[in-house]
């Protein structure tokens, strides 16, 4: 009962929150395009055009929505209500962003103007909330992972104004910002919660949960699919990079997955991979074109990545997580190191090597939406390539002192469960939905 009135209690005051912020600072936007744009809003990065962002949209809340919601339903002990909770941190997440980053790129004369690119935003921003989510899966309680959210968002926003805005660092589809940033803002937030009695980083309690959990794992592949390269794309130029992000997230994605059914027999003896196994791969896969997907890779060039990415995850399962686990104490639940922190750094190197190769002649009149600094003359190959790199080590150090000041809060000893208590509030959550356990 105490656990249900505090998830109760929290929801209420939160929402309430959000509710007196929106009053008071949140308006709709009068302006449809970057043309019409205020020169005192941040509209340099990011386009107000809500025919161009609408469509994008809702695939990439879908993509949030259900992809990610389906994806943390990997253990068959805490599944059902994981993906309750999922929905519940992206409710909050969504509005809190908004918030934020209205504050940093959309604050004029004391209102915030929301239009369709906030919302894109938000759920980018929450995106990471959900990976970093699938580290600590199954060992912490519901209102920990509201509060996770309400401090990760406030800490991605920090890290997106930081690379977007004071660096013009490109990564339109969010190799750093999601995929780095979620991956190991979760794992520090696992280090500093570890509990030597709960062995939950074993590859194996993802692999022996049986039917339900390749249910969930191909349904959420199958809109992996479908919506990712609305993902990647979002935020890049219309008629220019749009096409060049979605084609390589493509390319890269059928590589990784090819990958896994070299490798993964191999590693595990089995004859054709898990479903979970073929998700991780899909995952790594566009994980790793996030930041490379709107420059100039190149469809062989995608392929490779992708291919590489798809090795990277199976080896991780295999040979990095029990090194994480034995001798760093991390217990990595769904295995985000695996298939977003390395594939999400792979990609951060990859658009810096790309960055240096581009030239006039390469991308003609692209250039200058691609990397519009460099298109201007402003800045150079080098500088932008030595920016696009330095972004990676101040992602990794914002993600760590977010994550170890989040597990910090978390672990006080009002917001723990009892140690026998196996996490009440997401049976409560199994019971509400299905019934049983």
């Amino acid at each position: 009962a105490a656990s249900r009135l505090r998830l109760s209690g929290l929801c209420f005051l939160l929402q309430i929150l959000n509710i007196l912020l929106f009053a008071v600072f949140a308006r709709y936007s009068p302006e449809s395009s970057p043309s019409h744009c205020p020169p005192q809003l941040d509209c340099s990065q990011r386009s107000q055009d809500s025919g161009f962002q609408q469509p994008r949209f809702w695939d990439l809340h879908i993509q949030v929505l259900l992809s990610f919601g389906l994806l943390v339903a990997l253990l068959g002990r805490y599944g059902p209500g994981s993906a309750a909770t999922s929905i519940l941190i992206v409710a909050f997440a969504i509005q809190w962003a908004i918030l934020l980053q209205g504050f940093f790129y959309f604050f004029l004369n004391g209102k915030i103007f929301v239009g369709a690119q906030s919302m894109v935003s938000a759920d980018f921003c929450t995106a990471a909330v959900l990976i970093s989510t699938g580290a600590v899966l199954g060992r912490v309680n519901p209102v920990q992972l509201l509060l996770l959210a309400l401090l990760e968002v406030t800490v991605c926003t920090l890290n997106e104004y930081i690379l977007f805005s004071l660096m013009e660092v490109r990564d339109s589809g969010r190799s750093l910002t999601v995929h780095t940033f979620g991956a190991y803002f979760g794992l520090m937030v696992s280090r500093v919660l570890y509990q030597p009695h709960k062995d939950k980083g074993k590859r194996e309690e993802r692999q022996d949960m049986g039917h339900q959990t390749d249910v969930f794992a191909v349904v959420g592949t199958i809109y992996l699919w479908i919506f990712w390269p609305s993902f990647t794309s979002a935020t890049t130029v219309l008629n220019n990079a749009e096409n060049w992000a979605a084609l390589n997230t493509y390319f890269s994605l059928v590589a990784s997955t090819t990958a896994t059914f070299i490798l993964s027999p191999v590693l595990y003896e089995e004859s054709t991979p898990r479903m979970v196994q073929i998700q991780d791969a899909t995952l790594a896969g566009m994980a790793v074109m996030g930041m490379p997907g709107e420059m100039l890779v190149t469809p062989f060039g995608a392929l490779i990545a992708g291919f590489l990415a798809g090795l990277i995850s199976p080896l991780g399962f295999r040979f990095f997580t029990p090194v994480l686990h034995s001798r760093l104490k991390i217990q990595d639940t769904c295995g985000v190191h695996n298939i977003h922190g390395l594939p999400g750094i792979m990609g951060a190197l990859l658009g810096t090597l790309l960055t240096l190769l581009a030239t006039a002649d390469t991308y003609g009149d692209r250039l200058e939406f691609v990397f519009p600094l460099m298109g201007q003359g402003s800045r150079t190959v080098t500088d932008q390539a030595f920016i696009q790199l330095s972004a990676l080590p101040l992602t990794l150090l914002l993600a760590a002192l977010g994550g170890c000041l989040t597990g910090a809060i978390l672990k006080t000893k009002v917001l723990r469960s009892p140690p026998d208590a196996q996490y009440l509030e997401d049976t409560v959550l199994c019971e509400v939905n299905l019934g049983r356990c």
